[in-house]
């Protein structure tokens, strides 16, 4: 049948590349879950979660109940393989302080958390190309002018601590002006305006970075100079050419953006008193709820592996000659044979 050879090597390479992302997946969640664990058991014994917290005047006998109920007289790797096949099947457990199953829990403020860090990383992305367009069209010693000064502030940006600049943010539009509200509980739509605006400035100031220098770079390369020589416009050069390439390193950090983005909503679901799985771990941690804990971090690790690999998909679409394997390589190229087959 004509065809069915390289068919064949596209079905082969594909699930090469499957395989190799899945494994990539059980290795980082058998990592996180074995460092939680070890962790968290070193800063102290779980069962004063599990009895009511500090100050707890439970008997010995409630003491030994619980330790026996929840698997604490076991040996301790006894424990650990325990924890990790109930991550395997999917099997969390219930929390040792809140009494409720894991999985309910997590289910519960995942997509708070999710909704927090996606419209983070679409307000970072709008104001990183917004700077890199600026400092690509700007002209003359105004122009220059205006460049130097986003140098400026993308360098602050990168450098601002999230905690102090929510914190400046609610004295500045919560507390003085009193134009959006200092939480984030409830329904209001406006209580997402500054959580998000504190996670996004840091992550814009850095993509800014790397896009502005791509699109600087873009727009002297030769294939710009010879759309330019036919014709066209400087805003169809920047759509149609240059932006696409620039967009391209940034591009290829943004699952690295995501996940920096879910492990600050730590803070800002904190300092906003907005619930979420950011504050439910804090809360676990601090009160050294293992399977809260382990639960919660294995769900994170998971989703960066998943953004990670949507990344690479997003990138071979941007970029076509990704999608040209040399024929030596193809069965090893597997991502450019699933998107250009």
């Amino acid at each position: 049948m004509p065809g069915s050879p390289a068919r064949r090597r596209r079905l082969v390479a594909v699930a090469r590349w499957l395989a190799g992302r899945i494994g990539s997946a059980l290795l980082v969640v058998w990592i996180v879950a074995t460092v939680v664990f070890f962790a968290l058991r070193a800063s102290g014994d779980p069962l004063e979660a599990i009895l009511g917290g500090p100050g707890s005047q439970a008997g010995p006998e409630a003491v030994a109940r619980a330790r026996e109920t929840y698997g604490l007289d076991q040996p301790l790797i006894l424990q650990y393989l325990t924890q990790l096949w109930r991550v395997a099947t999917f099997q969390l457990g219930d929390s040792y302080a809140r009494r409720q199953p894991v999985a309910d829990l997590i289910a519960d403020q995942l997509p708070g958390t999710l909704l927090l860090a996606a419209l983070a990383l679409l307000l970072a992305w709008a104001l990183a190309l917004a700077g890199s367009t600026i400092a690509a069209t700007a002209r003359g010693r105004l122009g220059r002018a205006a460049v130097g000064v986003l140098r400026g502030v993308e360098l602050v940006a990168t450098v601002m601590p999230q905690f102090w600049l929510g914190a400046v943010l609610i004295l500045v539009f919560a507390a003085s002006l009193r134009i959006l509200p200092a939480t984030s509980g409830g329904d209001d739509p406006a209580g997402l305006i500054l959580p998000v605006v504190t996670l996004a400035i840091p992550i814009a100031g850095f993509l800014a970075q790397l896009s502005r220098d791509a699109l600087l770079e873009a727009d002297r390369a030769p294939f710009a100079t010879t759309a330019r020589s036919r014709g066209a416009s400087e805003s169809r050069v920047l759509l149609h050419h240059t932006l696409r390439h620039a967009s391209l390193p940034a591009l290829s950090l943004s699952g690295w953006a995501f996940g920096h983005l879910l492990s600050g909503a730590v803070v800002v679901e904190s300092l906003f008193a907005r619930p979420g799985l950011g504050r439910l771990l804090l809360d676990a941690a601090l009160s050294r709820d293992v399977p809260v804990v382990i639960g919660a971090v294995v769900v994170v690790a998971v989703m960066y592996v998943v953004v990670v690999t949507a990344v690479d998909a997003v990138e071979l679409i941007v970029d076509p000659r990704l999608r040209r394997p040399r024929a030596a390589h193809a069965a090893e190229r597997t991502p450019e044979l699933a998107v250009g087959s």
